[in-house]
This record gives structure tokens, C-alpha cells and sequence, in this order.
């Protein structure tokens, strides 16, 4: 996937468990591992809500598309409709997808992240 988001102009590097790709004010956090699929795909930017959501939909077609993960149209339209909610889930085939947005805090931002939900070990990192 790393490789894919690469061609796709993203940056990227590593850490201890995840694979950090950036696009803009989007960063990527791949879980490494040698998954046939990746367990754990998340989105993220910081910022006012309504502006780290915004760079993450500029990127979150893509993402979806490279990390091969199912049924990305339905996925970014209900990413789109939880502006102004602080969390949120929902099912996406074998997928669990979970939306945060942090308003009030130091570090305010906006996650989505994307669990395998098949996966069955190694799928979190320590």
C-alpha cells in the first residue's frame, strides 16, 4: 500500500508500527505487518473541524482505492455527511469505519479510521 500511496504522490515514511504517508495537511497511518490486506488504514488531519475534514476528503478516495478496501463511494458519502458530529461508525462490508472529530483540545484534528474487521492477529499496534 506504501508504494501505491508513493505513486500517488504521497510522502512516506515509518515508525515502529505504522507506515505515515502525507498528502497536503492529510496524513495516512498504515499498520505494518505482513497482513494480506492492511488491518488498520487511518486517516488524519489537524486543524478546526471543518478544515482538517475537508483535507481529509481530498485524500480519502484514493486512500480507499490503493488500500483496495470495499465499497469506498458509500464510505466517503457518509465521511461527508458527519460534519459537526464529534463520532460516529458504521459498517462497510468487512470493514469497520470510525469517524472523531476533537474540537476542544490541544490538538484539535479529524480521524477516520478504517478496521479490517476479519483480521484476527497482530491487527493493533502494541
Amino acid at each position: 500500500m506504501v508504494a501505491g500511496l508513493t505513486s500517488a504522490g504521497f510522502k512516506c515514511g515509518t515508525d515502529e508500527a505504522y507506515a505515515l504517508c502525507t498528502s497536503g495537511a492529510a496524513s495516512v497511518s498504515i499498520l505494518n505487518g505482513d497482513h494480506p490486506r492492511p488491518p488498520v488504514v487511518s486517516v488524519n488531519a489537524s486543524g478546526p473541524a471543518d478544515k482538517a475534514a475537508a483535507e481529509v476528503a481530498k485524500v480519502l478516495p484514493k486512500v480507499l482505492e490503493i488500500a483496495h478496501i470495499s465499497q469506498p463511494q458509500d464510505i466517503t458519502s457518509w465521511f461527508g455527511a458527519q460534519k459537526g458530529k464529534p463520532t460516529a461508525e458504521m459498517t462497510a462490508g468487512d470493514w469497520l469505519v470510525s469517524y472523531a472529530a476533537e474540537v476542544d483540545t490541544e490538538e484539535p484534528g479529524v480521524h477516520l479510521t478504517v478496521t479490517d474487521k476479519l483480521c484476527k492477529t497482530a491487527c493493533q499496534a502494541e
